[in-house]
């Protein structure tokens, strides 16, 4: 008797594959959750003593000293063990949308807290096979303990939406800085590029690679400093960003095509009018993407760097390097940047900056930072930054920044929301604790 028909795998709906992908997600990360919950218990317990033993304590103190830390434990075991939804949450105001859901300014009822909801919908999520990528964002959250990575607190779903609650940065995106300033000083630059290696350089260490450093995920604290986001691309390539996406673009050029001989201006306009188009479309754009990531010979951490570089000369110009009227187009210029990397001479820029940000986009073999990150912060431009303990914001960026900060309706609706709060007697509980769900 013949067979006939799709097979039970290929027969499954979208709603089963997903059970079928999120039970075997729930049952790895419960196991590997259990170890590395204890495994951080004692790491604390340890460094409690340590501490304890270098301040020279009594016995006493040190009992007491226990006691508060094992009520502390016994807190943060209770917390994390809370069930979260939605309904935990009152929504104050839609501060993003992107191309998978959006991101709302949300408020914790029981605490007052001022958070940033992340709401993916499962069905885009799953259509565009993006569900792997979206573990990995969460999952890098979870694990970077860092100053220079966007804080996760909190992750839940219902039926149609994933919810990831994160740190509110109420600075915006280094986009949106220079989309409303243009160009940035070197004094400016200096100071974000020496913020951002910092940034990369923290998520190297924990053996990631970020694969897509650009300004929209550049995020501004309320001091104006730079912490990393959208981490969907650390253990695998978006469906827009494989090298096969761009060799089919790259096939619907005509065979005699050249490129468009734009100047700066109408290369700046161009960026201007298509950039924040670009930021929601789920195709993206190639522009910060290194030369060897869409190629088959492999790549590695170093391909951050370039992207770095790319954000470099952004800054300093106006626009990116390799900036087009299509994707297409900025494809080809990306894996011809022998010929297509130049710098505009009615735009001067210093010979340092241009020498570095030659360094960044380069072969990756010769790339700075492949002998180390130390490299990097040896550089004349960025030694002086990167020697000091705290990094100070130019007076230049601190004026406009404080522009930007106190002209957001969204300050009038927490002071507002927060002040009503304070006067009802609501509680004030004060946890920061990271679900690994």
């Amino acid at each position: 008797m013949s067979m006939t028909g799709s097979t039970p795998c290929s027969s499954m709906s979208n709603h089963t594959k997903e059970r079928v992908t999120m039970t075997k997600v729930t049952l790895e990360n419960f196991y590997s959750n259990l170890i590395a919950q204890h495994e951080e218990r004692e790491m604390r317990q340890k460094k409690l003593e340590k501490v304890m033993e270098e301040e020279g304590l009594k016995d006493e103190e040190k009992r007491l000293r226990r006691s508060a830390h094992a009520r502390k434990e016994t807190e943060f075991l209770r917390l994390k063990r809370t069930r979260l939804g939605l309904e935990d949450f009152e929504s104050l105001k839609v501060i993003g949308r992107g191309a998978f859901g959006e991101v709302r300014l949300v408020q914790k009822k029981d605490t007052g807290h001022v958070y940033a909801m992340k709401i993916l919908r499962k069905a885009d999520m799953l259509e565009k096979e993006q569900v792997g990528h979206i573990r990995a964002e969460r999952d890098i959250l979870v694990e970077a303990d860092s100053l220079w990575v966007v804080k996760m607190f909190y992750s839940f779903q219902d039926k149609l939406n994933l919810y990831l609650i994160m740190e509110f940065l109420p600075g915006g995106d280094m986009m949106t800085l220079l989309m409303k300033k243009d160009t940035l000083t070197e004094e400016e630059t200096q100071f974000y590029i020496a913020e951002t290696v910092l940034a990369i350089d923290s998520i190297h260490q924990l053996g990631f690679i970020h694969r897509d450093i650009k300004p929209d995920n550049l995020l501004l604290d309320s001091k104006g400093h730079v912490k990393l986001s959208d981490f969907g691309l650390c253990t695998g390539l978006k469906k827009a960003h494989r090298t096969e996406f761009y060799r089919n673009l790259n096939h619907s050029l005509p065979s005699d095509f050249t490129f468009q001989n734009m100047n700066s201006k109408r290369k700046a306009e161009t960026w201007k009018r298509n950039r924040r188009q670009l930021a929601f479309s789920t195709v993206g754009t190639p522009d910060y993407i290194a030369p060897e990531v869409f190629m088959q010979t492999g790549y590695n951490k170093l391909c951050d760097w370039w992207s770095l570089g790319v954000i470099m000369y952004e800054m300093l110009i106006g626009y990116p390097p390799f900036c087009s009227e299509t994707p297409q187009e900025t494809y080809k210029k990306v894996m011809n940047w022998k010929e297509t990397l130049t710098f505009p001479p009615e735009v001067p820029i210093s010979e340092k900056a241009k020498d570095l940000i030659l360094r960044f986009c380069c072969e990756w073999e010769h790339r700075i930072g492949a002998p180390g990150v130390e490299e990097i912060k040896k550089r004349d431009l960025l030694r002086y930054l990167l020697k000091s303990k705290a990094l100070t914001i130019p007076q230049t960026l601190m004026s406009f920044q404080n522009l930007i900060f106190s002209s957001q309706q969204w300050q009038q609706v927490i002071t507002l929301r927060l002040t009503t709060r304070t006067r009802t007697g609501s509680s004030s509980i004060t946890h920061t604790s990271a679900l690994k769900a």
